[in-house]
């Protein structure tokens, strides 16, 4: 009767140690892994912001005709800005009017869309993206 009790006594154990690990993960739980979710994509955004940023002010322009065959698109770092969009009516050359620092030597501004991109001269490389600067 002993042994019976004792095994009894065993098997009630390994059902409610069982039961307690089953049990759903708190709201705490959550809650950690919602904050560590947030602080991973705000690092990622920080990081992607250092290459493409939005405008903090915004100024209206002269008309703006894109080049012939070409569609809106969103540039960024490293793509390589097409020919047609590096001709002299594209450049700006009056910078601090739009409180943009000068461009490092052989790189301009470049006006595409409402956006402006600064560009190698020599490859047409894209080295950043200011999203949005005119309206």
């Amino acid at each position: 009767m002993k042994k019976f009790l004792t095994a009894a006594m065993a098997l009630t154990i390994a059902a409610s140690a069982g039961a307690a690990v089953a049990q759903p993960h708190s709201d705490h739980h959550r809650a950690k892994a919602e904050q560590r979710y947030d602080r991973d994509v705000r690092k990622a955004e920080r990081k992607y912001d250092r290459n493409v940023r939005k405008a903090e002010h915004h100024y209206r322009a002269a008309a703006y005709h894109r080049p012939p065959g070409y569609a809106y698109r969103h540039w960024n770092r490293g793509d390589r800005l097409p020919p047609a969009y590096r001709a002299e009516r594209y450049r700006i050359n009056n910078y601090s009017a739009y409180r943009l620092p000068p461009p490092p030597r052989g790189y301009y501004y470049t006006r595409v869309d409402n956006d402006v991109v600064l560009t190698a001269a020599a490859t047409g490389l894209i080295a950043s993206v200011i999203v949005g600067l005119f309206q």
